[in-house]
């Protein structure tokens, strides 16, 4: 996915760096992506400790590096508003990368739910922080979709991101003891389905209608997966069960994950750090799967779960590596 860049003044050279000038001006938001990711995977494999009996170590290990990674790009992205805050500005005034705004909203959330074990007065804290920011965050992309004038190459699979973070209020917030908290869920609910419903139409048409999108940008297509798989884990958390319905929204998430997964996975698809787009959509696929397999039973589903499951931990510790490498090597802050 394009990231907002800007015109720098050249920063002096760095040992540390081998890729010459680098500046924190060119620091993604949409790095957050990677704390979604790996947080939601670190779900998944706590999931898998009762279903497959995997070594519950696993998923408390891949939490705590979750939550070391949001940690480090908090303390880069803060250091980037405090030196370059025009940067940040054009970045979330940007009709495209200001989605990405909200992949801090649900990396607050998510991490509410991996770190519940740890501290439940805390994790309370961090998700109601969680909550106040995706509202806020929603109200504004609903704001700026009603302005109108708002160009149709505009309309990417990224905007679906704020209204996923409603429904995440409702899948990490399913059994929190706060006698408010089911209001809040039940509000999520219904706002994160509809706003997640309308962006998604919007944004099939442009992708029929318009121009195919930039090879770049080709990760950022599992995102349309995502309200569907995050749908089926709200609808089962904040309602209690794996009816008739949630089932639906799992196999259509299934199905787009399916469709859009040859358009995804090319080589001719240049790596960057957008490519953690696929990384929550494939971890919320993941937990459903594992979810559903272990109400419904049976060999096929959980199969399936596993297989996707695999799949994630693979692709994460690709993207992991691959991101590594961009951010010792200095390519992640080049200004050139």
């Amino acid at each position: 996915m394009n990231t907002l860049t800007a015109p720098n003044a050249p920063a002096p050279a760095s040992a540390a760096f081998a890729a010459g000038p680098y500046s924190l001006r060119q620091l993604p938001i949409n790095l957050y992506g990677a704390v979604m990711g790996l947080a939601g995977m670190a779900l998944a494999w706590r999931l898998a400790v009762p279903v497959f009996g995997a070594p519950a170590a696993i998923g408390e290990a891949m939490g705590f590096f979750a939550l070391a990674v949001f940690l480090a790009h908090s303390a880069g992205y803060l250091a980037k508003l405090a030196l370059h805050p025009e940067a940040v500005r054009k970045e979330f005034t940007d009709p495209v990368s200001g989605n990405f705004f909200g992949q801090f909203a649900i990396s607050l959330l998510l991490l509410s739910c991996v770190l519940m074990p740890y501290g439940q007065a805390f994790s309370q804290g961090l998700w109601t922080a969680g909550v106040v920011v995706t509202l806020a965050l929603s109200v504004l992309v609903g704001s700026r979709l009603l302005k109108g004038k708002l160009a149709p190459a505009h309309m990417l699979p990224v905007w679906i991101i704020p209204g996923v973070g409603v429904l995440d209020i409702g899948v990490t917030g399913g059994h929190l003891p706060m006698a408010w908290a089911g209001e809040i869920n039940l509000l999520a609910m219904a706002v994160g389905a509809m706003v997640a419903l309308v962006l998604w139409t919007l944004i099939i048409h442009r992708l029929a209608h318009g121009e195919p999108l930039p090879q770049g940008m080709r990760p950022s297509l599992m995102i349309l997966m995502a309200p569907f798989a995050v749908g089926f884990l709200a609808w089962v958390n904040v309602f209690g069960e794996v009816d008739r319905f949630a089932g639906a929204l799992f196999y259509f998430a299934l199905f787009v994950f399916i469709v859009v997964s040859p358009k995804v996975f090319r080589r001719d698809v240049p790596f960057s750090p957008g490519w953690w787009a696929i990384s929550f959509p494939m971890a919320a696929l993941a937990n459903a799967a594992i979810v559903y397999a272990g109400a419904r039973g049976g060999l096929v589903l959980h199969v399936l779960a596993a297989l996707l499951l695999g799949l994630l931990t693979a692709a994460l510790a690709v993207l992991t590596v691959r991101t590594l490498h961009w951010v010792f090597s200095g390519r992640l802050f080049a200004t050139a």
